[in-house]
């Protein structure tokens, strides 16, 4: 924060804290403490850099109020008069709907703990336009913090969806800080000095047009790569939904503007859909793991010798119980690390004492008596709660929208939107038809390299579903790139997804495909489905992969 406000010129300050994870975080805080339930990091950065940005005019606004934005707003104005300082501060309320889950249908199998509509702009717009320094909000979408001050500052109605998407977009950017200045970037070793990576400015014009740049001398680089690499990150089809607006990410034109500036226009906005997504986390029971070092020689008889033990001795068999092979040995290996592989076992159970005690405690009493080597990689642990997230979906005219201004004054900031959209998420994936592709590349010589050469790749999560996001670095790379990167062939290299549920969508303006995995990831990061919970890795493992790849465009790489 202090580096945001030191380094050069703002009008605002953002300050995106949450994801799925985080609000089931924050919903254990407020069951513990009803008080909290919001971002306590916030608070300690705001001490720092509160008169800091009072004296530069620079205005903050965040989403660090989590589940409890009235009660980070009554914090801040204590922090404030601690430090002496005079300060307007505002929140934005109604995306709760906690206690009123069982009348929108939305109760599940689980109960959940938490239950938050992702709200849109207009309760920040009309908090900035009282005068507020300082803008709390809940679960709001992330890019909102960008698009309310933008709307805010150019006045801009609810049915300008044009300029309304291209802030989006640029909220977009600008959300995940330092990934759109290099951090997780598949080309990182072209860039310069990452060791700390500056974090992202979006300079916004009356239009929604948008550059992407940074302050001067800090680390990491702004490009056309790293822009694209953001935009690409947690989407799913070319229309990029939102309580304000739909953004159509196809229509979005990247333009290098000089060093460290990416220029962003053309972005089309439609109406809204009519109804908004809900973040639904619940506790789902308990879970535990066990990872055995397996080391040498015959690694998959001791895995399947370890496997018999453990199952035949078990006092309860849990619910789930789950086994993973990672063969990470080497033969022949000069260090007993590259020696061995590991055997993981995962459980999960609505009773701690069977994913606790009653698991690990097997397991380790196997340690004189089981395969040569026995070891684990740490001491057995008690069993932890671990969580479930699903999306739920409620009208738009269901859910208040309250901006509670520095005074108190509490106003209805929803905004009717005559035309929005009908349907929910799933009826507003856009793909386009096979027939705009670009011509492929002729036919030519090939050869087998990893698909990262001449691609790059950025992942995420999406609930239990994962995207990956692949753009090529020219046009001839994209026409290569669009009819060798099928989904088909994409179950090919990643055999993970084979048995799943795999769409793609095309964007010929970023020059990328989009894959959306249904289900990969289980019932959410929470749960710990796999060896990779977020999927963050999974478009590098992606750029692992050899292909056929015409030796033009690997000339062309090197």
């Amino acid at each position: 924060m202090r580096e945001m406000l030191e380094g050069g010129e703002l009008d605002y300050l953002t300050g995106d804290y949450l994801a799925e994870l985080t609000m089931l975080i924050l919903g254990r805080d407020r069951m513990k403490n009803p008080d909290l339930g919001y971002a306590k990091t916030f608070l300690r950065q705001l001490e720092e850099c509160m008169g800091l940005a009072l004296d530069k005019g620079v205005r903050i606004v965040t989403n660090a109020g989590g589940l409890n934005p009235a009660g980070l707003a009554v914090a801040v104005r204590e922090l404030a008069a601690r430090l002496g300082l005079d300060v307007a501060v505002a929140h934005v309320e109604g995306d709760d709907l906690l206690g009123r889950i069982d009348e929108l249908g939305l109760a599940g199998d689980l109960r959940p703990m938490t239950a938050n509509a992702y709200l849109g702009a207009w309760g920040i717009v009309d908090c900035l336009r009282s005068g507020a320094d300082i803008v709390v909000t809940g679960r709001v979408t992330d890019a909102s913090l960008t698009v309310g001050p933008a709307a805010a500052h150019f006045g801009w109605g609810t049915d300008e969806f044009e300029a309304l998407a291209g802030a989006v977009v640029a909220g977009h950017v600008i959300e995940c800080g330092a990934q759109a200045t290099g951090g997780n970037y598949a080309f990182f070793t072209e860039l310069g000095d990452l060791d700390r990576p500056g974090f992202p400015i979006a300079e916004i014009e009356a239009d929604g047009s948008s550059t992407v740049t940074k302050h001067p001398g800090t680390g990491g680089a702004v490009t056309v790569g790293t822009v694209t690499a953001q935009l690409l990150y947690e989407i799913g089809g070319a229309r990029y939904l939102g309580p304000d607006v739909t953004a159509r990410l196809d229509t979005a034109i990247l333009e290098d503007a000089g060093t460290d500036r990416v220029r962003i226009s053309g972005v089309r906005g439609e109406a809204p859909p009519q109804t908004l997504k809900v973040c639904l986390n619940a506790l789902a029971g308990f879970r535990n793991t066990a990872e055995f070092v397996l080391t040498g020689l015959d690694i998959d008889a001791k895995a399947a010798l370890v496997r018999r033990q453990i199952e035949a001795n078990l006092p309860v068999r849990p619910a789930e119980l789950e086994w993973t092979l990672a063969r990470t040995d080497h033969s022949d290996a000069d260090t007993e690390e590259a020696a061995s592989a590991l055997l993981r076992c995962v459980v999960r159970d609505p009773d701690p004492a069977v994913a606790g005690r009653g698991f690990t405690s097997t397991a380790v009493e196997f340690g004189l008596s089981g395969y040569p080597g026995f070891h684990l990689t740490s001491p057995p642990a008690q069993a932890g709660a671990y969580g479930v997230y699903t999306a739920g979906f409620v009208g738009a005219e269901l859910v208040p929208h309250i901006a509670v201004l520095p005074d108190g004054t509490r106003i209805d900031a929803s905004r009717a939107t005559s035309d929005r959209a009908p349907g929910t998420e799933s009826s507003h994936e856009l793909s386009l038809p096979e027939q705009a592709l670009p011509e492929p590349l002729p036919p030519g010589p090939t050869r087998r390299a990893p698909l990262g050469t001449v691609a790059g790749a950025r992942s995420g999560d999406k609930g239990g579903d994962a995207n990956i996001g692949v753009w090529a670095r020219d046009d001839d790379g994209f026409r290569w790139l669009v009819h060798a990167l099928t989904v088909d062939t994409l179950k090919n290299l990643l055999p993970e997804t084979a048995p799943l549920a795999v769409t793609r969508h095309v964007l010929p303006n970023l020059r990328a495909v989009n894959f959306v995995v249904t289900g990969i990831l289980g019932r959410g990061v929470a749960s710990q489905a796999r060896f990779d919970p977020q999927a963050k890795g999974l478009g590098e493992w992606l750029r692992s992969r050899y292909l056929d790849i015409p030796l033009s465009l690997l000339e062309d790489a090197a």
